[in-house]
């Protein structure tokens, strides 16, 4: 059999070197400065979230979930526990380090460390997250944990329609790289993907524009940016 180097007019894929296969991701803390990430706890999270969740009365929040939103705490939780015991997915919660309560969730999915990648997803950030700095600082450090493991590629999917979603991940660095048309079924309706990513190559420079705007330097005394994370990741 002829080796894949010795084929003639095919053109082939970089090699890649020196990759092994990262690890799945552990259940363990993510500490910074504006948040810290806890692996979901039901004992110790699901009042916080319920309650922070009921500050979004409409459940808008939930629009482009597959689920939610939750009429009781008691459907809620059963919902968390379910989520809790799982690898993949696997949820953390997004905690205020100041009060200690739990104020939104996101996950790690699709987690294939034979080709290095994994999804970012299950995001539901209540009222209190929503465009703060720990918001974006929650982003940050899933990214960061990806890649630290070695993960080559961190994707982010999420229904066309949601432009919001859509508008958060190129603010976050991650690429557009098209549209899965009929993906699936979403409470009844059609939904088309969004797909989005971010490669290891990419990571250090847009850690960088992370750790530029994340920066005390970077927030005047009322807590307002001087300097966008768009356009730091747009540069980078």
């Amino acid at each position: 059999m002829t080796a894949l180097s010795e084929a003639p007019h095919q053109p082939l894929g970089e090699i890649v070197v020196d990759w092994q296969e990262p690890p799945f991701p552990a259940r363990e803390v993510m500490h910074g400065r504006f948040c810290r990430l806890e692996p979901l706890d039901v004992s110790k999270h699901a009042e916080q979230l319920f309650a922070a969740n009921a500050l979004d009365p409409h459940g808008a929040n939930w629009t482009y979930l597959p689920y939610g939103p939750f009429e009781s705490f008691s459907d809620y939780r059963a919902w968390l526990e379910q989520q809790s015991s799982t690898r993949d997915p696997l949820f953390f919660a997004i905690v205020d380090p100041a009060s200690g309560e739990a104020i939104g969730v996101a996950s790690y999915l699709r987690i294939t460390p034979s080709s290095g990648s994994l999804e970012v997803g299950h995001l539901h950030f209540s009222p209190k997250l929503q465009r703060t700095p720990a918001a974006t600082e929650a982003m940050f450090l899933m990214m960061r944990h990806a890649f630290e493991l070695g993960y080559r590629r961190y994707e982010w999917k999420c229904d066309s329609l949601n432009e919001a979603s859509r508008k958060a991940a190129l603010r976050l660095g991650l690429s557009f790289e098209g549209i899965f048309r009929q993906a699936t079924v979403r409470k009844g309706r059609n939904r088309d993907t969004a797909w989005f990513a971010a490669i290891d190559k990419e990571w250090p420079a847009l850690r960088a524009a992370f750790e530029q705007w994340l920066s005390p330097s970077n927030f005047d005394e009322q807590g307002h940016q001087r300097v966008s994370l768009s356009s730091l990741t747009r540069v980078s």
